[in-house]
């Protein structure tokens, strides 16, 4: 990969089915199965804190514009809550919120001690200059700081969102406690506290709950063919890892449209062309052009949706061919798609647990912070796929034990770890 490529944490767009009440779904079918008390079930389903602030900018024009920004921490019972920031025109409340519960859910399935959070600015940041994103970021850091903070609340990229951002809000942050302090956020530049093996995390964490959910299904990796819909920063990194593993990548899309090859797709090659093509694969020519839709009803073992929210459907499901679906993005399978990809006998490892490398790797940056130590790429690699294979196995394992399907089996893991952790610390 280029230099210049970071990490993005995988997200979603303005959903065509509220996320809040998709993620609800979900997790209401795992606290009945949970036999959830109602207390417990009462907090778990609110946010502990939803902020709303105005940011007033300077523009280059000498305007001031005045953006909207949020932030919402859904739990901190397990430890200081995480969660990226978007700056996007279509961020919403709902969305918000919804993903703020995801990574609540995200966190405790990898078994690391955070709780969930998600913040966002509605704004168009391709339109705007580095200043007034400057402008914009330190303002809305002053506006969080009360919220922000190492042991309290950690943001990270998202959306829109990258290491420039997350620079500004730490030196923003550290100016007002009067000290550095690089564990406020993650995703940072390398020079600033960033950790080695950050930029492919997502990825790394697909290719590893691929594998092992492969291996469950007797499916031996190179005599597998996939497709990968997104190929952003989650999308060809997974799509890369697997095709070393063996796997055979034979389409792949992005928002030029997707591309086909029988033979499977050359991963590095397309991933070198769209480098040094703004990003995309628009004019790549070892593949054919073919209609997106039809990369999710491709006849592979594999399919890796890793782009946005809601494109596996109840109007797509039926025709699905793929024996594994592994979640890249947040929230690609609508609730409504579930009872017809269950009735199918497709096995979908659900997106908080296969794209939860990122936060993984997060959780490890602040670590390194806290502790002034950085760690080799080898030990961070090392460590990461051995949390995400432990994690995978946890919930294979509940979706056995209580005859689930994988997604709700990780919703059991999570919220059983929330809700025995309320009763150790008696939190309400």
């Amino acid at each position: 990969m280029a230099a210049t490529t970071v990490y993005k944490e995988p997200a979603p767009i303005v959903d065509r089915e509220n996320p809040l009440e998709s993620m609800m779904s979900r997790f209401n079918i795992a606290a009945e199965i949970l036999g959830l008390d109602d207390s417990t079930y009462n907090v778990l389903k609110a946010p502990d804190k939803q902020v709303i602030v105005s940011i007033p900018v300077t523009m280059d024009n000498g305007t001031v514009r005045v953006f909207e920004g949020y932030r919402v921490v859904h739990n901190t019972i397990l430890g200081p809550s995480k969660g990226g920031i978007r700056y996007d025109m279509n961020v919403h409340i709902d969305e918000v919120k919804a993903l703020a519960a995801w990574m609540t859910w995200k966190c405790a399935v990898v078994d690391i001690p955070y709780g969930g959070a998600k913040g966002g600015i509605i704004c168009d940041p391709t339109s705007m200059s580095a200043g007034e994103l400057e402008r914009m970021t330190r303002g809305y850091t002053l506006a969080m700081k009360d919220v922000f903070g190492p042991d309290r609340d950690i943001p990270a990229p998202d959306m829109g969102t990258g290491p420039r951002e997350m620079a500004w809000l730490m030196d923003e942050f550290s100016k007002t406690v009067g000290a550095t302090s690089p564990a406020v956020v993650t995703g940072k530049p390398l020079v600033m506290g960033g950790s080695l093996g950050r930029t492919e995390a997502t990825g790394r964490g697909v290719m590893v709950s691929a594998l092992a959910a492969m291996s469950k299904l007797g499916m031996k990796p190179e005599e597998s063919s996939a497709v990968v819909q997104g190929f952003g920063n989650v999308g060809s990194w997974a799509a890369k890892l697997l095709a070393e593993k063996g796997v055979k990548i034979k389409g792949v899309s992005d928002i030029s449209g997707a591309y086909w090859n029988d033979n499977g797709i050359n991963i590095d090659e397309a991933i070198a062309y769209k480098n040094v093509h703004n990003g995309r694969l628009e004019g790549y020519t070892g593949a054919t052009l073919m209609n997106a839709d039809e990369l999710l009803l491709a006849d592979v073992d594999v399919l890796v949706p890793a782009a946005v929210e809601d494109v596996i459907t109840e109007h797509n499901a039926h025709d699905i061919k793929a024996k594994l679906i592994v979640e890249g993005a947040n929230g690609p399978t609508s609730a409504s798609a579930d009872p017809i990809i269950n009735e199918k006998g497709i096995m979908v490892v659900p997106d908080i647990l296969a794209n939860s490398g990122g936060v993984t790797v997060s959780y490890f940056e602040w670590v390194q912070n806290r502790l002034g130590y950085k760690w080799s790429e080898d030990m961070v690699i090392e460590r990461a796929e051995r949390i995400m294979t432990d994690a995978f196995e946890k919930v294979y394992a509940t979706s056995q034990k209580y005859k689930v399907p994988m997604r709700i089996a990780a919703y059991i893991v999570a919220i059983d770890k929330v809700a025995q952790t309320y009763k150790f610390r008696g939190g309400f």
